[in-house]
């Protein structure tokens, strides 16, 4: 019988580590798609998916909160030092959150797709957690996710089944995102730890169960999954893509300028 932690005080030795390793990973990805979302904010191409992807920036950002408060209580630095002043090597997050908008709206509505189809797979599986405090946050991210989803799923269906040139581009940005989206599944050396524990399931595990919920979707828009793509992978150990450490430098210019400043 596994173990069961009420309590993130009562976390010891690997699975401790292992839990730190898993929520850098969950904090660093929503901290970077929400700022890439924020992005699209007053350049949206119609007004209803300005207001949607400021909205859905808001949320991840909030979620990175939550996640970082997490690890604050496990001893880590507070929020705002995780947030403003790591380097890019520090950050945990994959590479496909990192990729820059480049203005490509079919680039980042895939993306905002596959993201959150990832989410709410790995959610799901965090709600029946061993860690009762990452399982009720799981519980209560979910809800919002949803929507996210929900969004991305219209949007992707809507565009594929558009006009050629719509379509071309949605399968595009697919062949350009596939590779990157495979990578946020990257296994860390807490992937066994995680797993045995009880904390949540294998990243091959989450893998699988994500390409079965996106396979049908694509499907359905007429649009192909890349054969033989390879995961790009690095990010989950440090090895970040110099879009990276551009965004950081923007997200971070204020705080850098006066890390002493009470805001």
């Amino acid at each position: 019988m596994m173990t069961t932690y009420d309590a993130l005080g009562e976390l010891r030795g690997d699975v401790k580590h292992a839990v730190i390793d898993l929520l850098y990973r969950l904090a660093d990805d929503e901290l970077v798609i929400g700022h890439r979302d924020s992005e699209w904010t007053g350049l949206a191409p119609i007004l209803e998916e300005d207001v949607a992807f400021s909205s859905m920036a808001q949320d991840e950002m909030g979620h990175a909160l939550t996640y970082y408060r997490l690890l604050h209580e496990l001893g880590e630095a507070d929020p705002d030092t995780l947030a403003f002043t790591r380097k890019p090597r520090q950050f945990r997050c994959c590479s496909f959150v990192s990729l820059p908008s480049t203005r490509d709206w079919a680039l980042s509505l895939m993306r905002q797709f596959l993201y959150d189809a990832q989410e709410s797979v790995r959610l799901a599986a965090l709600t029946t957690s061993t860690v009762t405090p990452l399982a009720e946050v799981a519980r209560k991210l979910r809800g919002e996710e949803k929507y996210h989803l929900m969004h991305g799923r219209t949007w992707v269906l809507r565009l594929g089944n558009s006009t050629d040139e719509a379509h071309e581009k949605m399968q595009a940005a697919l062949n350009s995102a596939y590779p990157h989206a495979l990578g946020m599944f990257e296994p860390t050396e807490a992937n066994e730890v995680l797993a045995q524990s009880g904390v949540c399931p294998r990243e091959e595990e989450l893998c699988h169960q994500w390409e079965s919920a996106v396979a049908p979707v694509l499907t359905d828009a007429g649009l192909a999954v890349p054969a033989n793509a390879r995961p790009i992978h690095g990010g989950r150990v440090g090895t970040q893509p110099a879009a990276l450490a551009e965004l950081l430098e923007g997200m971070q210019l204020v705080h850098s300028s006066d890390p002493s400043a009470q805001w």
